[in-house]
């Protein structure tokens, strides 16, 4: 069986790496974190055989683990009614994991982050995998680098399933996490190179050269984003588009006044009025053609500093994720020359 995980850059193709893999017979089970990306994935499948075919399936990485894993293995014993998207309390740490209530609050919902783990504690991953090389022979999935906490372990048990496994990523986008508990996989994403190694030791073949080059990122903005920001990234392309640092408070305005030109901020985008969203939230969208990228009091002092690379590894990969949104134009706005147009 072949088990790989392929390491992408931002705009490399890996939505179209997974549906290239599949056709109208395959049994594939396709599991993804964000919203945003599981309409895409659904999308594309529906766009290439007009349809949804009957032997693929895909999910969000929580309604697979509730509905595909919970439900038919301990759902008939556990009367549970839903999720809790909650932080457990912190009492819940001082119990033990045998007690039901560290998985489950007083409205009877399954904590979030400790789902993957009660798995452990019932000694069902056998089971799971067993179910998953009873529907499917082919496992995508998509999104990988923001796998955390007792989900990341769930990962490397589901590798035993006797399946085809194909893992995607990108390293630098991990701007969330499906789950986060205390100390468990704290310093997951903290190295690249350890990082890796976790996958190996699971069994899997790493590749980092198929998805190495963008396809939506010109030469300019990936020699901008190599050079600034410290994130190494290559294009495809040998077109040359522009990187432009606005310096002038009425080129700033005519920018943001522009209903084609997408606003990225950091955060509270939503306190603009238009084009406008936050750095992170644009994960895993395509569509932007210019791109103005708002950079607020800290991140502008980095940047004429020529320290981008010094900002904490969160707000990093956000800024990496906001500049790669460019299929054309990116544009660097300091966030002051802004303050009119605040709600």
């Amino acid at each position: 069986m072949d088990k790989r995980v392929i390491f992408a850059v931002a705009g490399s193709g890996k939505t179209s790496l997974i549906i290239d893999k599949i056709n109208q017979n395959s049994r594939c089970l396709i599991i993804t974190y964000t919203e945003n990306n599981f309409k895409n994935l659904k999308h594309r499948i529906f766009e290439k055989f007009g349809c949804i075919p009957r032997g693929i399936k895909v999910y969000t990485y929580f309604t697979f683990i509730y509905s595909f894993c919970f439900k038919p293995l301990l759902g008939h014993q556990m009367k549970i009614k839903g999720i809790c998207w909650d932080t457990p309390p912190y009492f819940t740490l001082r119990l033990k994991r045998s007690d039901g209530r560290f998985y489950i609050d007083k409205h009877k919902r399954l904590y979030h982050n400790r789902i993957a783990k009660l798995f452990e504690q019932c000694e069902i991953l056998g089971e799971i995998n067993e179910r998953i090389e009873k529907y499917f022979d082919h496992i995508c999935i998509d999104e990988v680098q923001d796998f955390g906490g007792h989900d990341f372990n769930f990962l490397t048990q589901i590798a035993k399933a006797n399946v085809d496994q194909l893992l995607v990523g990108d390293f630098y986008q991990h701007t969330f996490d499906t789950s986060r508990d205390g100390n468990t996989n704290k310093a997951l994403h903290t190295c690249y190179t350890q990082y890796k190694q976790k996958f190996i030791d699971a069994g899997f073949t790493i590749d980092s050269e198929t998805l190495s080059h963008s396809y939506r990122c010109s030469s300019t903005v990936c020699n901008f984003v190599k050079g600034n920001i410290g994130i190494d990234v290559s294009s495809h392309r040998e077109d040359a588009t522009s990187v432009e640092f606005v310096d002038r408070e009425d080129r700033a305005a005519e920018l943001f006044n522009c209903n084609e030109t997408v606003k990225l901020f950091y955060q509270a985008s939503h306190k603009y009025p238009g084009f406008t969203s936050n750095w992170g939230a644009t994960k895993g969208e395509n569509h932007y053609n210019d791109v103005c990228v708002v950079l607020n009091a800290t991140t502008m002092e980095k940047y004429s500093k020529g320290k981008l690379k010094d900002l904490p590894s969160s707000t990093k990969n956000k800024l990496y994720v906001a500049c790669t949104r460019a299929n054309r134009h990116l544009f660097l706005i300091p966030e002051r020359y802004l303050s009119a147009f605040k709600k």
